[in-house]
């Protein structure tokens, strides 16, 4: 009954003009507040699936590593036992380290990552491939997956070098030599195959080979590496494995899920997004005195109506739900509208890509949106706990008139 009440006020003509002005004032306020909450949240869902797809494409469901140091020891039998853990869709040893590699006179400090014949089947990293070929070759003879950047700063045609690369590592456990330092180092040559390009984090700081090859410069014992990098048949059994895997292990170890892996990048991307939200929210806030002006006017047209509403035994609690209906209602007509128009837009950007990213040097170049319903129930119960602020004020001020009937 309360939403009858308040529909009829709605449609009903008013006698002043302006308010039913300042009444779609404030509904177009709604609208505009919401559409931009959904639409603002969806650019950051989109962005945040985007940056985790490619820092998938590097990092792993888990990954085990030493609890300090560079390196752990991990047995045949160990790696057996974590072979066989159920819910583990395949492992792949790892160790990297800073190395210099020099093209002639231009070098370049990079951290050179070995790994073995499976890591394709723990990353992506082989379907990022841009140029070349994803190939390791041997202890004997390295090949190397350079990242873009990589390149870039060593002047090299990766999928048509003519001369290799000189590598540079610390040499584990030697003497460092302040005359001539490239004596504590041990130096090699490896042959470039193929260019990556994921993001320039990685793309201008990373070179792949094969793990026999770093293992032999750093002088590793067979079974010494830098870490297991571990793909699941379900990335989100993650947190329920760790514990696993970590009472498999004992001390010494540390096993990481792929947040915790970046959790600093995953933070940020989080308090950006809830920063923008209550930034939106506030304006949505200050749109809403509107509403506080209209219901306020509204009170005062229908002041006939109370009275014989209450001259019928309509307590004050009525008439103040009658009211707060009014702005329930309101927001609601305008939340719904300005969600519909957001998904309309999301809708359009995703099939005509009509808002597109300046600058040409990301990986896409439109901007990505992805839909969520929670986002949808949060806006509207934020819109829906706006309205009932703003009504609340005008329809105490309708409870409160007293009855004034004449004849």
């Amino acid at each position: 009954m309360n939403f009858l009440f308040a529909w009829r006020y709605f449609k009903a003509k008013k006698s002043t003009n302006v308010i039913n002005v300042i009444a779609w004032v404030s509904m177009t306020a709604i609208v505009v507040g919401a559409a931009a909450l959904i639409l603002v949240l969806s650019v950051f869902n989109g962005f945040e699936d985007l940056v985790k797809s490619l820092y998938s494409s590097f990092y792993p469901d888990l990954k085990i590593s030493p609890a300090s140091g560079k390196t752990l020891t991990l047995t045949p039998e160990q790696l057996k036992q974590l072979s066989g853990i159920s819910g583990i869709r395949s492992t792949s040893l790892v160790i990297e380290d800073k190395a210099l590699i020099a093209n002639g006179d231009l070098q370049t400090i990079v951290y050179l990552k070995g790994v073995d014949d499976n890591y394709p089947n723990v990353t992506g990293m082989a379907e990022k491939v841009r140029k070349g070929k994803f190939g390791l070759g041997t202890e004997d003879h390295p090949l190397a997956v350079l990242g873009s950047g990589v390149e870039n700063a060593l002047a090299v045609q990766a999928d048509r070098a003519l001369q290799p690369l000189s590598v540079y590592l610390f040499k584990r456990g030697g003497p460092l030599y302040t005359t001539d330092p490239l004596a504590s180092l041990s130096n090699e040559t490896m042959a470039p195959t193929g260019t990556f390009v994921i993001q320039q984090e990685f793309d201008d700081r990373y070179v792949i080979t094969n793990l026999a090859f770093i293992k032999h410069m750093l002088g590793l014992k067979p079974d010494e590496y830098g870490g297991l990098e571990i793909a699941l048949a379900d990335p989100l059994q993650a947190d329920l494995l760790k514990p696993q895997l970590l009472k498999l292990l004992g001390k010494g170890y540390l096993v990481q899920t792929r947040y915790e892996q970046n959790r600093s990048l995953y933070s940020v991307m989080g308090n950006e997004k809830w920063v923008i939200y209550i930034l939106l929210t506030l304006i949505l806030i200050v749109a809403a005195f509107n509403m506080v002006g209209a219901l306020t006017m509204l009170v005062w047209e229908k002041q006939k109506d109370i009275h014989v509403l209450k001259a019928l035994g309509a307590s004050n609690g009525r008439i103040q739900r009658i009211f707060l209906s009014e702005g329930v209602m309101l927001a609601l007509i305008g939340g719904g509208a300005g969600i519909l128009l957001a998904v309309i837009i999301c809708w359009l950007q995703v099939k005509y890509k009509l808002l597109a990213l300046q600058g040409g040097s990301f990986l896409i170049d439109y901007y990505p949106v992805k839909l969520v319903p929670t986002d949808f129930l949060l806006v509207l119960s934020t819109i829906l706990g706006v309205a009932l602020l703003a009504s609340w004020l005008p329809s105490r001020k309708a409870a409160r008139t007293p009855i004034e009937l004449r004849s």
